[in-house]
């Protein structure tokens, strides 16, 4: 046996029985993980080529099963509400929230409430003043990176289109309806950064999860960050719809209206060049996205609003000008991960 690294050891294929490859395994990590002659062990082959030994019950997956979150009677339920979170995105499948005494009504109430409206195939499997289980229920077959994704982006879209028809209708509780909606964007936010982060751990994970390779994981995340925010600026957009005073002329309007409808289309479109993996519909995404600014100058223009409701509608303007914005992101990562369709 030949020393490598202090954390490392080199050992000797060896060939046995006319067709089998043997290597021995190192003493300590046998006695380290309670193994014997006879114990079974499981064999993963990764992407990249490396070979993962992994005992039965390993302790460390027993540790990454299970989350235990202490809670004493003076701690904010917002606080909490951030360990469960933090539980959650780090692949936990199983989280306790224990009393250092007894769960208050407060957080007890709070908690199932954030729990049942955030995170997405999370249930409460026990419910007492004493104990809060959550469990994640959902496997990554069941929602795919790409089907949680698909469904924030109709979400979003969605969002962004009400909020513009409660600024045409000046329609009050669509556009609350709009700031409320968000939190389900939020949720798929969470489960797909919890899968992202848990491929990571797990390349092997990769192709269940719905990845081509554990290299488009930053892709992704950067991705989803650019949906959640674009939903965030149809809430701004529902926001400042409340904001106004004053209805909007119907030429200022028609020039906003026709602003959205192209940012919409283009933020569409380049999810649409993501899930194909089309690169020439992403790079036109990009190459069209000014035409987004002569239109943003036009509304502005044509506007015939007080000060205070001008200053109003500039920030929906802004908002809808992110959004197509957001779309172009999308697509030059889209350019990044199709590349090579296009090289000779």
């Amino acid at each position: 046996m030949l020393q490598a690294k202090q954390d490392e050891e080199t050992r000797k294929i060896q060939f046995t029985g006319g067709s089998t490859y043997i290597i021995s395994l190192p003493k300590n990590w046998v006695s380290q993980n309670q193994l014997k002659k006879g114990s079974f062990i499981r064999l993963r082959s990764e992407e990249s080529g490396l070979l993962t030994i992994v005992p039965p019950s390993s302790a460390v997956q027993k540790r990454l099963d299970e989350a235990i979150i202490l809670v004493s009677p003076n701690d904010d339920t917002e606080m909490i509400e951030r360990k469960i979170v933090s539980s959650y995105l780090a692949g936990y499948n199983s989280i306790h929230i224990k009393p250092v005494k007894q769960l208050s009504t407060t957080q007890r109430h709070d908690i199932k409430l954030f729990v049942r409206r955030m995170l997405v195939g999370t249930e409460i499997v026990t419910d007492t003043f004493s104990q809060l289980i959550l469990q994640v229920l959902l496997s990554y077959p069941e929602l795919t990176i790409q089907s949680a994704l698909r469904r924030m982006c109709i979400i979003a879209t969605s969002m962004h289109k009400d909020a513009i028809m409660g600024l045409k209708t000046s329609d009050i509780p669509l556009a609350k309806e709009v700031i409320s909606t968000d939190n389900e964007v939020d949720r798929f936010d969470l489960y797909v950064t919890r899968l992202l982060r848990t491929a990571l751990q797990n390349p092997r994970l990769t192709k269940e999860i719905g990845l081509e390779s554990s290299n488009d994981c930053l892709a992704y995340r950067i991705i989803i960050k650019s949906v959640e925010r674009a939903a965030d600026h149809a809430v701004k957009i529902a926001e400042n719809v409340l904001a106004l005073k004053h209805e909007l002329d119907n030429s200022t309007f028609e020039k906003i209206e026709k602003m959205s409808g192209m940012a919409i289309k283009k933020f569409g479109n380049s999810m649409e060049s993501l899930f194909r993996r089309d690169y020439k519909t992403a790079d036109a995404i990009i190459e069209s996205i000014r035409e987004i600014d002569a239109l943003e100058e036009e509304a502005i223009v044509s506007s015939q609003l007080d000060v205070e409701d001008g200053a109003v509608l500039r920030l929906i303007i802004e908002s809808i000008r992110r959004t197509a914005e957001y779309a172009s992101d999308i697509s030059e990562i889209v350019l990044n991960l199709t590349v090579d369709s296009i090289l000779v």
